[in-house]
């Protein structure tokens, strides 16, 4: 049996596989944007358990950051060269150790070390799974594939903003990261059963594909040539993108990272009300993602991601203007969310809008930089600017500022179709 016979077969199955990579892909998001978002949630009784200030949680995050932004290229790379199959098994495994190791820290130090670690871990938790999702659904159907999985690190935010409270009370917020790192080594199993990172490979065609089961012949393998990353720095489409990336990634963990902190810091809310922004931003993640991103598939990534972010900005500037009203802030904090949740597979969508298929992985993974330094600078400036004014009034206008930037830019891209 022929290649041709292979994909007319497994085509006219009601059920495709790419279905089992999303769900997989799913569970990973799922555990490692409890970890990574959750941070804000555990961030407060960290602060009061070890003494640390919001300075130093900011830097802890940023050792998490520094990581995952210097190996997240790396980690692109070799997803276009030997398969996501491969990096997101063995990141599930460092991920694991990572979050485990999180739980036992004693110093500001050993949390550095061991969150950075858990950044290690991160680069196959993000550049390689929206790849290989957008590889296994057509382009007129990645909107919908995107918003699905993101729904993961929607429902993680809002799980922690729930569940960690309990935890709390009833032994102490170190079991929040005991419980995340058995279930991240969990996936080294999963993973490594279920992954597979091309469709091509298997007899299949991206699901949603016009003219699908016609048995036209598996891709050749694409052999990245070394003026890639020189073809790309020339591009004007990949520097507005990437800052733009830069500035939007700013301005939402501005906010995502100290809001529950503002809350009962600013507010004077106890531990458990301040929490539920995280519910609420969780929740409203997932509406954004299963609306905002199908919605990109018929209005072009790039009118929807002006449309984002320039609600983004105002939902900002709503929080600071809010004053000491808990509903207004909760208000914004949803409707911003729902962009949020939105907003970063989109630019990752770009990738595949913008360059061609066979180097997606590249390209996401090259223009990470440009978001892990919008996180790591805002976490800095944040926690410096609150510890030294006892207030968030000013990092919060730095934030607004930024997402207004970062639609002007995204405004400059010239239009491709379905971008």
């Amino acid at each position: 049996m022929d290649h041709r016979d292979i994909t007319d077969l497994r085509e006219r199955k009601t059920f495709h596989w790419a279905w089992i990579i999303l769900g997989t892909c799913f569970v990973n998001l799922f555990i490692n944007y409890s970890v990574r978002l959750g941070y804000s949630v555990v961030l407060p009784e960290m602060i009061q358990n070890l003494g640390f200030s919001r300075t130093a949680g900011g830097s802890v995050y940023n050792a998490y950051f520094l990581l995952y932004v210097a190996l997240t290229p790396l980690a692109g790379y070799l997803t276009d060269r030997i398969g996501a199959r491969q990096i997101i098994t063995v990141c599930a495994g460092i991920l694991g150790g990572g979050v485990l190791l999180m739980g036992s820290i004693r110093s500001f130090g050993m949390a550095c070390l061991a969150f950075a670690v858990v950044g290690l871990g991160s680069t196959g938790m993000w550049t390689p799974i929206i790849t290989v999702v957008q590889r296994w659904f057509a382009p007129n159907r990645r909107g919908l594939a995107l918003g699905i999985l993101s729904t993961g690190y929607g429902l993680g935010f809002a799980t922690m903003g729930v569940v960690f409270p309990r935890i709390v009370n009833q032994w102490s917020w170190r079991y929040a990261w005991y419980f995340l790192g058995a279930a991240a080594l969990v996936m080294i199993l999963a993973n490594g059963l279920l992954l597979r990172s091309d469709p091509e490979s298997t007899g299949y065609q991206p699901w949603g594909q016009k003219g699908a089961g016609t048995g036209q012949a598996p891709a050749t393998p694409w052999r990245p040539q070394d003026p890639v990353l020189s073809r790309l720095f020339r591009d004007r489409t990949f520097w507005l993108v990437g800052l733009s990336y830069f500035a939007i990634s700013y301005s939402l963990y501005g906010i995502t990272t100290f809001m529950v902190d503002y809350a009962r810091s600013q507010f004077g809310v106890p531990l458990e009300k301040a929490s539920l922004l995280a519910t609420i931003h969780g929740t409203c993640q997932v509406i954004g993602v299963l609306t905002v991103l199908p919605m990109s598939d018929y209005l072009g990534r790039r009118r929807t991601l002006i449309f984002s972010n320039s609600l983004i900005t105002a939902c900002l500037a709503g929080i600071i203007l809010s004053g000491d009203s808990w509903s207004m802030l909760c208000l914004f904090v949803g409707i911003m969310a729902v962009f949020y949740g939105a907003t970063f597979p989109m630019y990752g969508a770009c990738a595949g809008d913008f360059f061609p298929r066979q180097m997606m992985g590249t390209v996401i993974g090259v223009w990470t930089p440009f978001y892990g330094l919008g996180a790591i600078s805002v976490h800095w400036v944040s926690g410096l600017l609150r510890d030294s004014a006892g207030c968030y009034d000013t990092p919060f206008l730095i934030n607004a500022v930024m997402a207004a930037i970062g639609s002007i830019l995204i405004s400059l891209v010239k239009q491709k179709s379905g971008a």
